[in-house]
């Protein structure tokens, strides 16, 4: 049977996730519908802003509130690959080595600081991120279900900082700002914190199986062909204009699409359009284009090319299909 006869039920249960993480995220309802977006596509999140914005309160709001295990580490240069992956240590009791669990073994993996620590710890989340499972002494392990990397960074902390290399970049499905709230949404939060932590007032709204029937029917949302279409065209374009260096993989291309459809699940649609592509790669490309040193020079940034290239791309026909 398919997934799709819950779709409704399913969407519905997403937004009432969205309503219980907002408890805590005044006033951000984007930042908070694309981390769910992102959970329900299998995909990893990069938030990246300046400190004090709610980053890390976002990330656990997400675990709480879908009662997923949530493990949480501050990256510094002194964090190991072990710690992250786990390691094997001799038992002599039984005579074995045994493996024992790193951090990376739970639904919800955040990633504090991620650009604070060596590339080598950086890269132990590489396998994580795209196969779901770590390899320690030649062992493979599987990570629980679901499973997602949310890492924030400091937009201006540049001291003392690892840049990620485009091969991890490229793994994280969206990168999100969230930006410093107006000023009703400020005094809103002085209220609510006045007496108490409202992280505390968070009440799981759904289960890892809810979650995973989630990312199930977002599979089977329909896409035409000319949707298809329109998707490799807006990503190759990133690879021949004269302002970009690298252009967005064929990763990326998987990535806005599933991003799309996770877009119209959210609205509650079997089917996706061009305006669901539109909003989404405004999330899912700019992280994985780098700007040549012309670019630089001249301001243009990432956001001015995504927009031309969305301009002079022709988008098809945005009904409902058939």
């Amino acid at each position: 049977m398919s997934t799709l006869n819950n779709l409704k039920e399913l969407s519905q249960l997403m937004n009432e996730l969205s309503n219980q993480i907002q408890k805590v995220i005044v006033g951000k309802e984007t930042a908070v519908k694309m981390l769910i977006t992102a959970l329900i596509s299998g995909g990893h999140v990069l938030i990246e802003d300046v400190p004090g914005t709610g980053k890390t309160t976002l990330a656990m709001a997400l675990s709480k509130a879908t009662s997923l295990s949530c493990k949480r580490v501050q990256f510094t240069p002194d964090v190991m690959s072990s710690d992250i992956t786990g390691f094997t240590m001799y038992n002599k009791a039984s005579e074995k080595f045994e493996y024992r669990q790193g951090l990376i073994m739970t639904n919800v993996f955040i990633a504090d600081e991620i650009n604070r620590t060596s590339p080598k710890t950086q890269s132990a989340l590489l396998e994580a991120m795209e196969e779901k499972k770590v390899t320690v002494d030649g062992v493979t392990h599987s990570l629980p279900t679901p499973f997602m990397v949310i890492a924030t960074e400091n937009e201006f902390g540049y001291v003392g900082t690892f840049p990620l290399p485009e091969a991890q970049l490229d793994r994280f499905l969206l990168k999100l700002t969230i930006g410093y709230p107006d000023l009703n949404d400020e005094m809103m939060i002085l209220y609510s914190r006045k007496t108490s932590d409202p992280l505390d007032s968070v009440t799981p709204i759904c289960s890892a199986d809810d979650i995973i029937a989630c990312v199930e029917t977002v599979k089977e949302i329909h896409i035409e062909p000319a949707i298809y279409k329109y998707i490799v065209e807006i990503v190759s374009a990133t690879r021949n204009h004269p302002f970009i260096s690298l252009g967005a993989s064929p990763r990326a291309s998987l990535a806005l699409m599933r991003a799309a459809q996770s877009c119209a699940f959210m609205d509650g649609r079997d089917y996706i359009t061009p305006e669901d592509i539109a909003q989404m790669a405004t999330y899912v490309l700019p992280h994985r284009i780098h700007l040549t040193q012309e670019a630089r020079v001249k301001h243009i940034t990432v956001e001015n090319i995504i927009a031309e290239i969305m301009k002079a791309t022709k988008p098809p026909f945005s009904g409902n299909a058939e």
